[in-house]
């Protein structure tokens, strides 16, 4: 395991501050500063400049380490780098042995929380620090019966560290300023985990192979609609979620927690949403259903997955403290109903998906009934440091009734084959395929039967996204032609678990997958035929 650093202590405006000394590769010994740290003087940079400003990669870091030292059952390990070769720190708690045999051999249900996808959306890692803190103390030691921790506080760790007074300028704070949206690359972390052009998505996804996770929290802020909502939420909005996931969020899981916050803090939430931007009819709208946001992803790995918004014009000390509670009712609903959600789980994964209806392209759903919807207001108040006009929520209150469109309905489908069967040469998509963990054999022949997709058009998209042109294809599928000579074969069958994900990946009419994304361009120039084919079901 990597030895992130050393743990000094200096007094800044009379409060105690972490820093890092040295980093020192590959050894676990624990500095005398360390282990005389009393858990006390753990506090995040937010906690310590009373909310002003938020905690660098370092002293994340060195907080982290600290409060490992304090507890036999907390543990800190990384999960992969960033472009600029950071590591990216994981919190373990709630095992003796953190080696990923002794985790997955526990049976108890695995929590993972993430923050700081976006480093300019920096509340879910002052609270997930704050909470690791916390957890070395013993507090919440009531999980520990049913569900182990993995937490991730500072994904985006180079983002974190490009702090600048004007990122996110309208957000109510932190007012010394925050770090930026994209990697080190200027790509969007939340936007690849399909095409996972990042080392830090990578790592991501590699961390969700070896651990393998049942319920996944991605926390961000939202700066969009002025709204009464302390944090909104999304579970999975991909259409192709299993129903049984997207029932235990919808009916159970997220009305629970959120009846118990106004219980007990007072603070509305609710799903995520904004009005429209453009000439929409009116409602309260989602965002994407699109496996490459990490919510929808997590969904077509058939893992509970949930998103966590807190609101932009909320105080940064709200935020976080929302944030934190936010985390903390999931994850005691997890542990209070740890047999239901592994059960959801097993039956996801035991749905045959092979000569079933699976969606390629989808689109909003309108609600049966109208919704009431808390709308709000804000003021407008002066960074004092920048001048910038920042947005605060202030006390005021609507309610509006207006649809929902919260889900998602397919407007094209596909029936989905018994296997996709493609060709060795493609190494770039046999590549990505095993990075995301999907199983796949070589065949070598039993190609009776199989189809090819005529392609009639192509479109490509004439502007860059995340440094890809996009691509989508047309035309339909026909029975192939024997495949001859082409050399070898890899078959991938789709009663596998990860069979969701593999079809959106490699069906020719997904708007996420490997043609949408670039992955197939060479092999597509001046093709009239997509290079992988298909084996449908056997009546």
């Amino acid at each position: 395991m990597i030895r992130f650093a050393p743990v000094g202590r200096v007094a800044t405006g009379g409060l105690v501050a972490l820093v890092v000394t040295a980093l020192v590769a590959f050894t676990w010994s624990v500095p005398s500063s360390a282990q005389e740290l009393d858990l006390g003087f753990l506090t995040t940079r937010a906690e310590a400049t009373d909310y002003e400003q938020t905690t660098r990669y370092d002293e994340a870091v060195a907080l982290m380490e600290a409060a490992a030292t304090q507890s036999d059952l907390l543990h800190l390990t990384h999960f992969g780098y960033s472009v600029e070769g950071r590591a990216l720190p994981l919190a373990i708690w709630g095992v003796e042995d953190p080696s990923v045999d002794a985790v997955l051999d526990d049976p108890r249900l695995r929590v993972f929380v993430q923050a700081n996808i976006h480093a300019g959306e920096v509340c879910g890692k002052e609270a997930m620090l704050a909470l690791i803190r916390d957890l070395a103390a013993g507090s919440h030691d009531a999980w520990l019966e049913s569900v182990i921790l993995l937490i991730a506080p500072i994904y985006n760790a180079d983002g974190n560290e490009r702090v600048d007074l004007y990122n996110r300028p309208r957000q109510w704070g932190p007012v010394g300023g925050m770090g930026q949206r994209p990697n080190a690359r200027d790509l969007d972390l939340n936007r690849d985990h399909m095409k996972v052009a990042s080392p830090e998505a990578r790592s991501l996804i590699g961390l969700m192979n070896r651990y393998d996770p049942h319920v996944l929290v991605d926390l961000h802020t939202t700066n969009g609609t002025q709204h009464g909502y302390h944090l909104t939420y999304s579970p999975p909005l991909n259409p192709n979620t299993h129903p049984a996931i997207d029932s235990l969020l919808r009916d159970e899981l997220l009305p629970s927690v959120t009846e118990t916050i106004r219980a007990r803090y007072g603070w509305d939430f609710y799903y995520y949403g904004n009005l429209p931007f453009r000439n929409a009819e009116p409602g309260w709208y989602t965002f994407d259903h699109r496996p490459r946001f990490n919510n929808n992803y997590v969904g077509l790995r058939n893992r509970v997955a949930i998103l966590s918004e807190a609101y932009s014009y909320a105080s940064f000390r709200d935020r976080v403290l929302a944030t934190r509670a936010f985390v903390e009712e999931i994850i005691t609903y997890a542990a209070e109903n740890a047999a239901v959600v592994r059960g959801v789980i097993e039956e996801a994964e035991s749905d045959s998906l092979p000569g079933s209806s699976f969606a390629v392209q989808a689109a909003f759903q309108r609600s049966a009934e109208p919704a009431d919807i808390i709308l709000g207001g804000t003021e407008r108040i002066r960074n004092p440091y920048s001048g910038a006009v920042m947005l605060a929520m202030t006390e005021e209150r609507r309610v509006e009734r207006m649809y929902e469109y919260g889900a998602f309905q397919a407007t094209e489908s596909v029936t989905l084959p018994a296997a996709y069967l493609i060709p060795e040469r493609l190494s770039a998509v046999l590549n990505l395929l095993d990075d995301h963990g999907i199983v796949m054999t070589s065949q070598a022949s039993g190609f009776e039967g199989a189809e090819a997709f005529a392609i009639d058009s192509t479109h490509v998209a004439e502007r860059p996204f995340q440094g890809v042109q996009e691509r989508a294809l047309f035309g339909s599928w026909h029975k192939a032609e024997p495949p001859g000579s082409q050399g070898g074969w890899v078959r991938v069958d789709l009663a596998q678990p990860l069979g969701r994900l593999a079809a959106y990946l490699l069906e020719p009419r997904s708007d996420d997958g490997v043609v949408n994304w670039g992955i197939l361009d060479e092999a597509l120039e001046g093709a009239d035929t997509y290079p992988i084919l298909r084996l449908p079901l056997s009546p």
